[in-house]
């Protein structure tokens, strides 16, 4: 076991002023006593920078979990509306239509547009779905004459 630096020392003296052997005492033993004003301040800042950092996560995470579930509602809006386009007799008119769904707690609008296909007897139907201003998911698909 390595003896302390202060060992040497005659009992009931006092430390003030003393050297060892590297250079002058009263230097080393103030780095030697803690950290200093800077570093503790270095220290505070790297947790800072590494707790805001972890905030922006957890913040990206919400945001995605909460755009991941507005867009299962709006994917069931959208099969909801193709459903009813798919199960009507006869190919669908043309043009656009809206209606309202109501998924969860949310209303969603849904915007159906139909249009032509080179062969007559389909017909082109895409679903549009938004909320408000903020469109969510776009769906296509065909129809055909039963």
């Amino acid at each position: 076991m390595r003896a302390s630096r202060w060992a040497s020392l005659p009992r009931g003296r006092s430390t003030e002023g003393a050297h060892n052997r590297q250079g002058s005492g009263w230097l080393q033993r103030s780095a030697a006593r803690g950290f200093t004003l800077i570093e503790v301040m270095v220290a505070l800042g790297m947790v800072a920078i590494a707790l805001v950092a972890g905030l922006k996560a957890t913040a990206a995470l919400t945001d995605n979990a909460r755009r991941q579930g507005d867009m299962l509602l709006a994917q069931a809006c959208a099969d909801n509306a193709l459903a009813a386009v798919r199960l009507t007799p006869g190919l669908p008119g043309l043009g656009e239509t809206s209606t309202n769904c109501r998924q969860g707690e949310q209303a969603f609008e849904v915007l159906l547009l139909v249009a032509p296909t080179p062969n007559p007897n389909f017909r082109r139907v895409d679903a549009r779905v938004r909320r408000g201003a903020e469109g969510l998911l776009h769906m296509s698909t065909v129809v055909g004459q039963y």
